[in-house]
């Protein structure tokens, strides 16, 4: 059996075939490169002595996904994080993110629905807008997505939930997590943006290493205790465990709904100004920063009640803030650009 990646050259999709490719399982990967590099194979294979079968294939390509899934006839299960992912990038494109992320994750239940394939998916926090109660848990009601990236995932998962409802044998899972930071410990794979990162942690370590100038902090005047955004800062090694747990869970059958929700998240809510703070902790680097107004798109504050998957998974989030902070400059310090 093999388990299909999409996305698999991608920060958190490359981090998840090295765990699977460790754990000796056959791993097919599929990207289209447009956000990612060829070269992640390379720091794939420097760390488990191996390769995972890989195509160039636009997940959204119908001829593309037919040949692919006459190719594999023994896939068992997908991961599926092949999607843009730019909150600010999708305000200003919004029918890029509509056309890739939704007909991508179509041309993808094609394949898998009528074969009875499981399927993880790669949510997002985003889903729940401007949550009313924090911590947030999976039955918050979801509010409007705040942005296009946001609708994208909230409709995605009504049509995956609209799939299990038609294909009895169809099972999955969504998982919503918050925001992934850090790199695998031997600074072989880490987030490697194409262009301006649009995430705060690349952004960063790039500023600290001089290639950017200044860190800009989208908002210093929020109702939080600082001023600034509250997240969920998960290390990425641990978003990738849980995505191998959950889809371990589906194939052992203990699922109970053939479609389950869970936060992927530590519990805790951190401010951009802190997260500087424990960044020059950690490195003993002094981050360059200023403040400024907020983004479209963004939400104030959101980090998870993760108790459901720790309960149902027995997943649950090990590294700290600080071990997820050190990982990422020790990548970045390790890139050659």
């Amino acid at each position: 059996m093999k388990i299909l990646i999409t996305g698999g050259l991608g920060y958190i999709g490359s981090h998840v075939t090295t765990l699977l490719l460790q754990n000796n399982i056959d791993v097919v990967v599929i990207d289209n490169l447009e956000n990612s590099r060829i070269q992640v194979l390379d720091g794939i294979k420097s760390i488990t002595g191996k390769l995972p079968l890989f195509r160039k294939i636009d997940v959204s390509n119908e001829s593309e996904m037919n040949q692919l899934f006459d190719e594999f006839t023994d896939i068992g299960g997908v991961i599926h994080f092949a999607a843009f992912k730019s909150v600010s990038e999708s305000v200003s494109e919004p029918l890029k993110y509509y056309n890739n992320n939704l007909g991508g994750l179509q041309q993808l239940l094609k394949q898998i629905v009528t074969r009875s394939i499981p399927l993880i998916f790669s949510s997002s926090c985003t889903v729940y807008g401007q949550s009313e109660t924090l911590p947030i848990r999976e039955d918050e009601p979801l509010k409007p997505a705040t942005s296009p990236y946001g609708s994208t995932k909230k409709i995605g998962e009504q049509i995956i939930e609209d799939c299990c409802k038609a294909y009895p044998d169809f099972k999955a899972i969504l998982l919503r997590y918050f925001n992934p930071i850090g790199a695998h410990s031997s600074a072989k794979i880490g987030e490697y943006p194409v262009g301006v990162p649009q995430n705060l942690v690349p952004y960063l370590t790039q500023t600290v290493r001089g290639i950017r100038p200044v860190l800009k902090v989208f908002g210093s005047s929020y109702d939080t205790p600082d001023g600034s955004c509250i997240r969920d800062y998960i290390h990425v090694m641990d978003l990738a465990q849980a995505h191998i747990e959950s889809l371990d869970y589906l194939l052992k059958k203990k699922n109970v709904e053939a479609c389950e929700v869970y936060n992927v998240g530590t519990g805790n809510g951190v401010s951009v100004l802190e997260l500087i703070e424990s960044f020059e902790s950690a490195t003993g680097k002094k981050v360059p920063f200023e403040l400024s107004d907020p983004r479209p798109g963004d939400t104030v504050s959101a980090y998870a009640d993760p108790s459901k998957i720790e309960t149902n998974i027995g997943w649950k989030a090990r590294y700290s803030l600080e071990e997820s902070l050190y990982s990422a400059w020790k990548w970045e310090e390790n890139i050659k650009n």
